[in-house]
């Protein structure tokens, strides 16, 4: 029997070494024929498998052995990647199996590093084993073998952040590529979490650790661990800050009503108390009120101190009367003299100051004796380009410059334009408090010279009906659009659902403090909306956005006209979420509401964008061609204000709209008009430079700001004008505009050139970018992790849409709502190749799935490319 054996053992060997494709039939009809005395070990069976090869690693430089074992069997051999193994690469031994009586034939092979890493094929190295019977042959299970490793980098570290006692914390962890995959454990100051011990504590959402409601104990430092069978790696390490914002105690009671007829009341921010560099209290710690309404009576002494006091002021007044008559009596002695008229165009004069007499409170520095033979000349822009510039009225801090004719005359006024007060490095919360109340007081209307251009305050409205196949309502050329995503409607359900900007000031006038409306108020509806997942609406802003530089929140009106907030951009919510791109946020709401961008800036570096225009037209009956600039906030809705403007009253657009970057740094806006033909055209005296104070431009709220020069052309045969405006923030950016123009023709006027200028609404397939079929199949494919790794999250991190994964766990079907907000993000580009892009992408990080795997991905990334070709 064993020289048979052997036998069998030489005849398949070496059919395998020449190559022959013989088949395993056929084999074992040649091994069965020359053993014409054998008997099976169990009569009419085909051999069966008791162990099957398993997968295996190579770690290192360490062969693995591979085993089969199968009754009853003549012989078994190992065939790996298609190719039969030698036979004298094989251990085996047989023996009989004490509970059944079988023979088991037992067989080894060793493989080594060396083996795997020269095979070059479609898929991973591979080994079977088969096995003969008298009636035939069985086949094993594929086993593969791969060599394990484990990178040292992860793809994404932890990153330290601070969130607010109850609010959410999200840490996103990517281990390091490696074969097995690696599993990841989470350590809090060096002791390993377990979600099991604290349902507060998620770490099912692929890798990454979430706190539902962030306690004071959860501040602490976290590591993200990363092990297979070859290694284990540290992520760097995360600090997380849980803070408490101050909050008051109750009011004191009211002190008794003191000899000043005044009382008052206090109370400590202890409700809680600020912990871990949480925000102090808002608002003053103490109050005080009159108490005279029969709860305080003066004495006689204090009576004759009031009147007395009321005396003195009437004789006070009497005497600034006499002195201002006196004053204006002798005005012409004091007047300004404009030695070079000729410097009006562009914009510089000269001018000799008289000498003062002595004693009068209106002139420059009063206080010094007047020399009486020697004259002051002074030469200065009507725009001061510095501090410095600003010294020479320093001396008269609340003086206004007004002009009349060919004087200049003083005045007492409040100029808050002209002051020369040294910016804070920062605008913290705490430490701008004159700032913010001067930004306060201008938001309510204080608005002087060139204030904002009066709009009408009707509403921009759009409505659409929709059902379960989803669409999309804009709001033409304003940047604001909402997509309803397929199957958010039930099915035999509709919806009519309107969407609307409001051009009010209720909602500016309700701001607190330094913030800013950095986008327009835009309200979607109707109220008791029911739908099955989130909607995503599209605004435009005008911030520069940067956290260091920026606190920028999404906020929602309430029925009181008060704005309360939804959430931080920065931060994470699982009730909204936040993408900001460089001019569009893309918002996922489920509560119909007014929702608006708010923005305060934490330091002089903050910017906001302005738009810059210039438009002109001739004056009716006149000579005088009129140039008016615009600067309003850099967004599509604020910019068709202006347009509605300008299209009523016959403006022409003649420079294209420029953008100038605005900063928080205190600082006014100039406009300056240079490069006017001075034999061709005058221009009125003294406009060539004007100027907006920091907190009109800086509170416009998207309301235009606009100031206008006034051309006189000398003949009509100038039908040419030429210029340059000047627009710049002093110690900021400066933007010039080019003005040429063919006067008295009419043009044709320039309006957006937009795809979305008539569409208002689309329901339906034609609504998106992706069709509804390759929609469904991404969907299946990543809403449930599978071996491979591809899940929705892997799916969010190549379409830049990892942020905020908490949100997207909570929903449904997290790739759904990943799709939509990329089709929000991407409305106006129609970028399915980016799609495209990131499938195959995907599809390129686990090579090693089957060919029919590979197929499908390549199937479904054709179909996009496709569609983004049509």
């Amino acid at each position: 029997m064993k020289r048979l054996t052997l036998t069998l053992c030489s005849r398949v060997a070496s059919h395998g070494q020449r190559g022959e494709r013989r088949s395993e039939g056929a084999q074992l009809r040649d091994s069965a024929g020359s053993q014409p005395g054998a008997q099976p070990s169990a009569q009419g069976t085909l051999p069966h498998f008791i162990q099957e090869p398993e997968d295996a690693y190579i770690i290192k430089s360490t062969p693995i052995k591979l085993r089969c074992r199968a009754t009853p069997a003549l012989q078994i051999f190992f065939k790996c990647n298609g190719e039969w193994v030698h036979q004298n690469e094989h251990f085996s031994h047989e023996y009989q199996d004490l509970n059944t009586g079988l023979k088991v034939r037992e067989v080894m092979i060793n493989v080594s590093r060396q083996q795997v890493e020269d095979f070059h094929g479609p898929e991973d190295y591979w080994c079977l084993c088969v096995a003969w019977s008298h009636l035939g042959t069985s086949k094993s299970r594929k086993a593969t073998v791969r060599i394990a490793y484990l990178r040292k980098n992860f793809e994404q570290d932890p990153q330290g952040k601070e969130v607010p006692i109850n609010g959410m914390i999200v840490l996103h962890c990517r281990p390091p590529e490696g074969v097995p995959v690696a599993e990841v454990e989470w350590l809090k100051n060096e002791e390993l979490l377990s979600s099991q011990a604290d349902d507060n504590i998620d770490t099912r959402a692929d890798h990454n650790l979430i706190i539902n409601e962030a306690r004071l104990s959860d501040s602490g430092n976290y590591t993200c661990v990363a092990s297979n069978i070859v290694a284990k790696r540290r992520s760097a390490t995360a600090t997380v800050t849980v803070f408490v914002d101050g909050g008051w105690d109750e009011w004191s009671e009211w002190t008794a009503c003191s000899s000043q007829c005044e009382r008052q009341r206090s109370r400590e921010c202890n409700s809680p108390a600020p912990k871990h560099r949480g925000k102090m209290c808002e608002g003053s710690s103490e109050v005080t009120e009159n108490c005279t309404d029969g709860q305080c009576t003066q004495s006689n002494s204090n009576d004759v101190a009031l009147y007395s006091g009321l005396g003195a002021g009437i004789i006070a007044v009497g005497i600034l009367v006499v002195a201002i008559m006196l004053y204006r009596k002798n005005q012409s002695e004091y007047s300004v003299d404009v030695i070079d008229s000729s410097a009006l165009a562009g914009g510089l004069q000269s001018f000799n100051f008289k000498t003062t007499r002595q004693g009068n409170p209106l002139l420059l520095n009063s206080s010094i004796p007047p020399d009486l033979t020697v004259g002051r000349t002074y030469s200065t822009s009507l725009c001061f380009q510095d501090g410095a510039d600003k010294e020479l009225f320093d001396p008269l801090p609340d003086i206004k410059v007004k002009v009349q004719s060919s004087f200049m005359v003083y005045g007492v006024a409040e100029r808050a334009e002209f002051h020369a007060k040294a910016p804070v490095e920062t605008l913290p919360r705490d430490l701008s408090r004159d700032y913010c109340s001067s930004l306060d007081r201008r938001k309510k209307g204080l608005f002087t010279f060139n204030g904002p251009l009066s709009t009408s305050k009707h509403q921009l409205r759009t409505t659409g009906v929709f059902g379960q196949p989803g669409g999309r309502l804009v709001l033409p050329n304003t940047g604001v659009s909402l997509l309803v995503p397929h199957g958010a409607v039930d099915e035999n359900m509709s919806w009519e659902m309107y969407m609307v900007i409001s051009l009010g000031e209720a909602s500016v006038n309700s701001l607190e403090g330094c913030e800013i409306l950095l986008s327009p108020e835009v309200m979607y509806g109707p109220p008791g909306l029911d739908l099955s997942c989130p909607v995503a609406m599209t605004m435009a802003h005008c911030a520069e956005v940067d956290s260091e530089n920026w606190n920028i929140q999404l906020k929602r009106r309430t029925q009181g006209s008060k704005w309360e907030e939804v959430m931080l951009v920065e931060d994470e919510s699982t009730s909204c979420y936040c993408l900001m791109d460089s001019t569009s946020c893309h918002l996922l709401l489920s509560q119909p509401g007014s929702y608006a961008l708010v923005g305060e800036p934490l330091t002089q570096a903050a910017i906001k964008r302005l738009k810059l225009a210039v438009f002109g037209n001739m004056e009716s009956a006149s000579m005088n061609y009129s140039l008016r600039v615009y600067c309003v906030d850099d967004t599509p809705h604020a910019f068709q204000g202006v347009v509605a403007a300008e299209k009523s009253r016959g403006g022409q657009l003649l420079e294209e709209p420029k953008m100038l970057p605005f900063r928080a740094n205190t600082f006014s806006l100039q406009v300056s008009i240079h490069d006017v033909p001075q034999f061709l055209w005058s221009i009125k005296p003294f406009t060539t430079c004007q100027e907006f104070s920091f907190p009109q431009v800086w509170c416009s709220n998207q309301q235009p700001l606009h100031c206008a020069f006034s051309l006189e052309r000398y003949s009509p045969a100038a039908t040419q004008l030429s210029c340059k405006i000047s627009v710049r923030q002093v110690k900021g950016h400066e933007q010039i505009l080019q003005v040429y123009t063919a006067v008295g023709k009419v043009s044709h006027f320039i309006f957006f050139m937009q795809t979305d200028c008539t569409i208002t609404s689309q329901t339906g397939p034609k609504a998106f970018k992706i069709p509804l079929s390759i929609r469904q199949r991404i969907c299946a494919t990543f809403d449930t992790a599978n071996a491979k790794g591809k899940d929705w999250q892997l799916l969010a991190h190549k379409l830049h849409l990892d942020r905020n994964l908490g949100y997207f766990a909570k929903q449904q079907s997290p790739s759904a709502i990943i799709l939509c907000l990329w089709e929000a993000r991407h409305q106006d580009t129609a970028d399915l190749d980016s799609l495209a892009s990131a499938l195959e992408e995907i599809g390129k990080i686990h090579p090693k799935s089957s060919p029919k795997d590979q197929d499908e991905e390549a199937t479904d990334s054709n179909q996009i490319q496709s569609c983004s070709l049509r």
